[in-house]
């Protein structure tokens, strides 16, 4: 099933088109981790690996929705480390949201609206590259905090916690740009 995954992260990634020359420059780079072939996806490539995660946005389109991480102690968005059966990037970013914030009936955009690379603790230390997206959440959904994190919040974009990891304020913006461009929030 990795194989699946993998050629859908190489057709994601290939036709993707960057916001800004940082996330250029990472596709780029991502594109050639994932030369290396399906292992790329998985926590044994020690160069690094492809996550996905999702910045889930409230049914108003008014506050985000971010997790203070139990390992890292800083807010972030919902996500982390593809599995063997997720079919595609969108549907490991949307199993992870899921997941971690305890919603169903999250709704997700399928054209990623970020990209980071940044180093964590993985096998002795690695790389994820994380392909990030917008996702939804139904009105009235409630929360509920998963193991891995410490606490979920909803914040409003201009009033967000201390501390908050390093790449995580840039996904606001496009976040709540692709969900109110899109049928997400009037869909079913």
């Amino acid at each position: 099933m990795l194989e699946k995954l993998h050629a859908d992260a190489v057709v994601v990634l290939g036709g993707w088109r960057p916001p800004n020359p940082a996330a250029a420059t990472a596709r780029d780079r991502t594109l050639r981790l994932l030369a290396a072939g399906p292992v790329a996806m998985t926590r044994e490539h020690q160069p690094g690996h492809v996550t996905a995660s999702a910045l889930v946005v409230d049914a108003d389109a008014a506050r985000v929705l971010l997790c203070l991480h139990g390992r890292f102690h800083r807010w972030v968005q919902l996500g982390g480390h593809c599995e063997p059966g997720d079919p595609t990037l969108a549907d490991a970013a949307l199993r992870e949201a899921t997941e971690e914030s305890g919603i169903s009936g999250l709704r997700l955009h399928p054209v990623p609206i970020d990209l980071d690379i940044h180093p964590v603790r993985c096998g002795g230390g690695s790389l994820h590259y994380d392909v990030r997206y917008a996702a939804i959440a139904p009105p009235g959904a409630i929360e509920r905090v998963s193991a891995e994190s410490a606490a979920l919040g909803w914040f409003p974009p201009d009033s967000l916690p201390e501390p908050l990891a390093d790449a995580t304020a840039q996904l606001v913006a496009p976040a709540l740009a692709a969900v109110t461009r899109t049928s997400l929030r009037l869909a079913p």
